[in-house]
């Protein structure tokens, strides 16, 4: 799994679709385009992650980077079965202060982790074929 670096990375898999939702997070993904003529923004064709944890949601920097350590440790474990293409996992609404009182927390950590398996868990659903329908019969 690769990490997602730069703006213009970050700002193509915004641009794509979002997948999948939950309460506090939002999963967007973008297929790679790995183009001959101009150069590529993914290098390489594997699952590219980048997490985004804005301020407005998550105030001090410790509780940012709590939950940013929790979305690559839940992502990259296995099972999780993320497509080969580019995925942002973006924080859309904070946790209570009062129910998590501490940023780095058992409690928060395990909540975090919680919804992120549930988020990673919705977007493989969504991504998997849909399964062959039997043809329908027409009576007339």
């Amino acid at each position: 799994m690769q990490r997602l670096k730069t703006r213009a990375q970050f700002q193509a898999v915004l641009a794509g679709a979002t997948v999948a939702r939950t309460a506090h997070f939002a999963l967007h993904r973008c297929a790679l385009d790995l183009a001959l003529g101009a150069p590529p923004l993914f290098a390489s064709d594997d699952v590219w992650l980048g997490a985004m944890v804005p301020k407005r949601w998550a105030r001090r920097a410790v509780t940012r980077n709590a939950i940013k350590r929790q979305i690559y440790t839940v992502s990259a474990a296995p099972g999780v079965g993320l497509p080969r293409a580019a995925h942002v996992v973006r924080l859309r609404a904070g946790f209570d202060r009062k129910e998590f009182v501490s940023a780095t927390s058992d409690k928060l950590k395990a909540a975090v982790r919680a919804e992120l398996q549930q988020l990673l868990a919705r977007a493989a659903r969504s991504s998997a074929p849909a399964s062959a329908s039997p043809p329908a019969s027409s009576s007339s």
